[in-house]
C-alpha cells in the first residue's frame, strides 16, 4: 500500500527486452536520488508513476535498481516504456503517516492531459479520464495521477470521458515529475479505493453475505 506522497523523482535510464515477442515484457533500470535506496532490499515494492513494482536488483553505489514489467502492465500503463523522469514512492509502513490517501499502486486506467498551465502561483492540470472511471470522480474527492495523491477541484462529463481539473501548488510541481507534463501527455490514474467499494456495494451485482452451512 502507498499514500500518493512522492518521496523521490527518479529516471528510467535503460530498458531491455525480456524476450523477442510482443508477449514479453521489459527490464527497466531506474536511477534514484542519492541515498534513496539505502533502506531498500530485493523484493521490496516501489510505486513507479503510480504502478506498484518489485525491486529485482540493486546497485547502491550507482543509485540504481531494476524492475521487471510484464507486457500486460506495459499495455495498461503510461510512461514506463521509454526513458524519462518518474515519480517514486516506497511502500507504506505500518507506523508511517498517511499524508495523502490510501493508494494500492494498481493503475485503473490511462488518462490524457488536456490542459496544463500556470495560474497565479499555482498550476491548473486537467486530465480526461476514460468514461468508465467517470463515476468514481467527485468534487473534492481524491485521485492518483502518476502516483501523486491529488484533490479534484472540478469535473465535467463529456462524450469522450470525464475531465478532472486539479490545482497543483508549486511544491508539487517542483518535487514530482508532474512538472514535465504537457497537453497530450498520457498519465496513470488510480481511483479512490473507498469509491471502488461503495460502487460495488451499491451495484446490482452485489450479493448479501450468506452463512456457510
Amino acid at each position: 500500500m502507498f499514500t500518493g506522497i512522492i518521496t523521490g523523482v527518479g529516471r528510467i535510464a535503460a530498458l531491455h527486452d525480456l524476450g523477442s515477442s510482443l508477449l514479453h515484457g521489459k527490464r527497466l533500470t531506474i536511477t534514484a536520488p542519492p541515498g534513496y535506496l539505502d533502506d531498500t532490499g530485493l523484493g521490496d515494492s516501489i510505486a513507479i508513476n503510480g504502478a506498484c513494482m518489485t525491486v529485482t536488483s540493486l546497485d547502491l553505489p550507482h543509485h540504481t535498481f531494476t524492475i521487471d514489467i510484464s507486457a500486460e502492465s506495459l499495455d495498461k500503463t503510461a510512461g514506463l516504456a521509454q526513458p524519462g523522469p518518474v515519480n517514486l514512492e516506497k511502500a507504506l509502513r505500518a507506523h508511517d503517516r498517511l499524508g495523502g490517501h490510501i493508494v494500492s499502486g494498481h493503475v485503473d486506467g490511462v488518462g490524457t492531459v488536456t490542459h496544463f498551465a500556470q495560474v497565479g502561483e499555482s498550476w491548473e492540470l486537467r486530465v480526461l479520464a476514460p468514461r468508465a472511471l467517470g463515476k468514481y470522480l467527485a468534487y473534492k474527492g481524491s485521485i492518483t495521477i502518476n502516483g501523486v495523491s491529488l484533490t479534484v477541484n472540478r469535473i465535467a462529463d463529456t462524450d469522450a470521458g470525464t475531465e478532472a481539473s486539479i490545482n497543483l501548488i508549486p511544491h508539487t510541481v517542483q518535487n514530482t515529475a508532474l512538472g514535465s507534463l504537457a497537453a497530450g501527455s498520457r498519465v496513470n490514474l488510480e481511483i479512490d479505493l473507498i469509491a471502488r467499494y461503495v460502487e460495488r456495494m451499491l451495484s446490482d451485482g452485489a450479493h448479501p453475505l450468506k452463512e456457510t452451512p
